[in-house]
């Protein structure tokens, strides 16, 4: 079930619109003036938020400007509720970030249709950082910004990479948007004794990279064909054009980093703690997840020795423990997870 906060100073109109939107199956949750607004929600996780513009404490315009700066609530939509009509109010409203912007008296099929076209946009821009370059018009809403992106990714800025091909190397200057159009890459870490950890896997319609080209700072990692791939390279002051143009394409990026740093900090967490049968059980499982999306994923014992962070000797035991316990079936390109259920367990309290 959405959940929709409501911020309307007018009890009348408050308590009505509330009705209107419970009554079509939407959770909703009132604040009668800006102040109150902003601290639900920060609280917890919303789906869309409607507001007006005119109230006492905090106007719109105050609770849209603090809700943008914080990554937890920039990216949930936002519409405008207002008395007043003229331009100016439009266009500021719009330039500070609002999604939509509904004039009173509004009726209740502008406002549910208002609500189910930007749950449906957020959705579909939200789907895990994916998305393939035939299907831009679905996602960018700027009609500026999908030609420009088009246009890009036709300049003969596609590269094909052969298997353990390097892509770019740990140090390197970003100079680059990947964009992963076919095959696999991952991406890993190297130490002073050259130890490598895997530190990512990428497939069709991932990026990769661009922490790097967003921070201004050189490649953390380096990145080599997992199999033979087609990549398409997007110049970084073009890439950063499109995000200033488009607040969509903005916000995605925002979700992707996020839902990384959350991997990051996992992974970072599982090797200081978890044994080595613990994080091989866990590898096993991400592969499988990966492989339901992007197709089987050939690994050698090295490259899985890498995702654990282990010496490959301790991996080929793990492994051959998870075959005699009949969780696994290796075979000669391909492990095989016949129960991921156990091995779930395995990686979550051994």
């Amino acid at each position: 079930m959405k959940k929709i906060l409501l911020i309307e100073d007018n009890p009348e109109v408050r308590e009505n619109t509330q009705e209107m939107l419970e009554l079509e199956g939407y959770t909703v949750l009132t604040a009668e003036n800006g102040k109150l607004g902003v601290k639900l929600a920060q609280k917890g996780s919303l789906d869309l938020i409607i507001c007006d513009i005119m109230m006492p404490e905090l106007d719109g315009y105050g609770v849209l400007h603090i809700l943008s700066k914080n990554p937890g609530t920039s990216v949930v939509p936002f519409i405008f509720l207002t008395a007043k009509a003229e331009r100016a109010d439009v266009r500021k409203g719009m330039g500070l970030g609002a999604d939509d912007y509904l004039t009173k008296p509004f009726d209740g099929n502008e406002l549910l249709t208002a609500i189910e076209t930007r749950l449906k946009r957020h959705s579909e821009a939200n789907e895990e950082g994916e998305f393939d370059i035939k299907d831009l018009d679905q996602f960018v809403q700027n009609k500026r910004a999908i030609a420009e992106l088009k246009a890009i990714s036709t300049e003969g800025r596609i590269q094909h990479f052969k298997t353990g091909e390097g892509i770019y190397w740990e140090g390197d200057e970003a100079s680059a948007l990947i964009l992963v159009n076919s095959g696999k890459v991952k991406t890993y870490k190297t130490n002073p004794e050259e130890k490598k950890l895997i530190t990512g896997i990428y497939c069709s319609g991932k990026y990769i990279g661009f922490n790097a080209l967003i921070s201004g700072s050189n490649y953390a990692e380096s990145a080599v064909a997992l199999e033979d791939s087609e990549l398409y390279f997007i110049p970084r002051h073009k890439f950063f054009k499109l995000l200033y143009d488009s607040r969509d394409v903005a916000n995605k990026f925002i979700r992707i980093i996020s839902n990384n740093l959350k991997e990051k900090e996992e992974q970072m967490l599982h090797l200081a703690y978890n044994s080595v049968r613990q994080r091989a059980a866990e590898a096993l499982v991400s592969l499988q997840k990966k492989g339901e999306k992007c197709g089987n994923i050939s690994i050698s014992r090295e490259d899985l020795a890498c995702m654990v962070g282990t010496a490959p000797e301790s991996v080929i035991r793990a492994l051959s423990d998870f075959k005699t316990e009949q969780l696994i079936d290796v075979k000669p390109h391909h492990i095989e997870v016949l129960n991921s259920t156990a091995l779930k367990k395995i990686a979550a309290i051994e």
